[in-house]
């Protein structure tokens, strides 16, 4: 996996929207995309070092590269997110630099979002609800940014009320009310499998809630594909 890059650009390179430059790394050349506001920022004579992320495919092998690690990091996380793949995560870069596209999701701005090419609003919302818990973690630049308060913060929840608040997300996202709740029937089938059946009956953590949240779209998600 290559994950660092450092050489010389020595062409550049453009594929309808998408574009980037040949890095000559002693003797091999890599061609790799990057952002287009990024692109003429490159040195144009000396050494450019990126952060790169591969993407291996049977037909293709492809690289994406960024001035900072934190950019890259936050490419990786965005294509974590069920139905955003690297074109995607690309466009949302390119639209706004990592702490406002950070904050953005944090703070739930789909207007925001939705600007990026490709990103419609049920993608916007999902990128919210996935990951406006986790970038925090993710970004150190992010604690100034605050954290969306409407999911569910108790350490349990009763069943009837889980149910009540995944069916109320997913809502917003945008999917219908028997497809949500097919969805949340067959997601908590399958944590109940994992833990015991008394705990499900009597109260769940909100990391149950996640996982319960992020089983639930990744079932509406192959639905839907």
């Amino acid at each position: 996996m290559i994950g660092w890059l450092k050489g010389e650009k020595i062409d550049t390179w453009q594929q309808l929207s998408r574009k980037g430059i040949v890095l000559d790394c002693r003797g091999v050349g890599y061609e790799v995309q990057t952002l287009t506001r990024q692109l003429n920022n490159l040195n144009p004579t000396g050494l450019i070092a990126l952060w790169v992320h591969q993407v291996q495919r049977d037909d293709a092998c492809s690289l994406f590269g960024f001035l900072e690690k934190d950019e890259r990091d936050l490419f990786r996380t965005l294509i974590g997110v069920s139905g955003v793949g690297p074109q995607v995560a690309m466009a949302l870069l390119e639209e706004s630099a990592a702490p406002e596209l950070i904050e953005a999701i944090i703070q739930g701005d789909i207007p925001l979002l939705t600007k990026a090419n490709g990103v419609g609003k049920r993608t916007a919302e999902r990128l919210t609800v996935e990951l406006r818990s986790k970038l925090p973690k993710n970004a150190s630049s992010t604690s100034q940014f605050p954290k969306k308060t409407d999911c569910p913060t108790p350490e349990t929840l009763s069943k009837s009320s889980l149910q009540k608040e995944l069916h109320r997300t997913l809502s917003e996202i945008g999917y219908e009310d028997l497809e949500i709740q097919k969805a949340i029937q067959v997601a908590s089938q399958n944590l109940r499998s994992a833990i015991s059946s008394n705990s499900l009956d009597s109260g769940l953590s909100s990391k149950d809630f996640d996982a319960l949240l992020k089983s639930s779209l990744l079932l509406l998600s192959q639905e839907v594909a």
